[in-house]
């Protein structure tokens, strides 16, 4: 079994919203309410690490009040791998294994979560999805991060932001969702840098940091794309509820 981390400290600034990103409804409530149904579902972590910022501790703390988590705040917004950091303190002596998801990710399923705690293993396994194109409703992956892979083998994850337009025509993406060794995870945070184009503390840098120094292998777990999707426009949000809306007229 694993420990969950939800990084929640994003601003819903692209949302037109004065609610913190992830107090934004989908589907009639709160976006990360959906995810900790479905970690509650998975039966994986009875009670999540919640990373929040100093301005959206309060709001996102009585809105998650039927739910029992643990809320860690992030004072200075410096990335996600900053973000994973920050719940250190709060996870030590934890398990053997922490997983990481975003709380702008509302569609994820309990199955894929446990399937996740279960199917990890190595120092890394992430969960990633492979698109036929950025064509229509998959122009919402557009801006992810691509899957760098050698061989087969994932060797880095480039940040939309930081990619040259040839990295950009990859359609494996990656949904930021991932299960960490937890003394790997700790041994080596620590190592990542601001040397990219938003100055930031990348977690996706952890995968490089495994390839090249001591040649861990990076595993895999590929999902369905509807159920991957993030939410950070208000463009995506009606998408995204058009898709499910779709999707579950079918399954009647």
């Amino acid at each position: 079994m694993s420990k969950i981390i939800i990084l929640a400290a994003g601003k819903g600034t692209r949302m037109n919203s004065s609610l913190p990103k992830v107090l934004v409804p989908v589907r009639g409530k709160p976006m990360i309410e959906h995810l900790l149904e479905a970690i509650a579902g998975s039966g994986v972590d009875p009670r999540p690490v919640v990373i929040v910022s100093p301005d959206n501790k309060e709001q996102i703390r009585a809105a998650l009040e039927g739910f029992d988590a643990e809320f860690v705040v992030q004072e200075q917004q410096l990335g996600t791998g900053h973000a994973v950091a920050c719940a250190r303190t709060a996870l030590s002596g934890s398990r053997e294994r922490i997983m990481v998801f975003n709380g702008d990710h509302p569609f994820i399923s309990s199955e894929t979560i446990a399937q996740l705690d279960k199917g990890a293993k190595g120092a890394i396994t992430l969960l990633t999805v492979n698109l036929d194109d950025f064509e229509d409703w998959r122009n919402n992956f557009y801006h992810w991060g691509r899957i760098i892979r050698e061989g087969g083998k994932i060797s880095s994850i480039r940040e939309f932001k930081d990619a040259s337009e040839e990295i950009k025509k990859i359609i494996e993406v990656n949904p930021a969702m991932y299960s960490f060794d937890s003394r790997w995870l700790w041994e080596n945070i620590e190592k990542i840098d601001t040397n990219n184009n938003q100055k930031e503390f990348y977690l996706t840098d952890l995968i490089h940091l495994a390839t090249a120094s001591g040649g861990e292998k990076i595993y895999s777990i590929s999902i369905e794309p509807r159920e991957a999707m993030g939410i950070n426009s208000l463009e995506e949000l009606k998408i995204a509820e058009k898709i499910y809306e779709a999707k579950q007229r079918r399954n009647k």
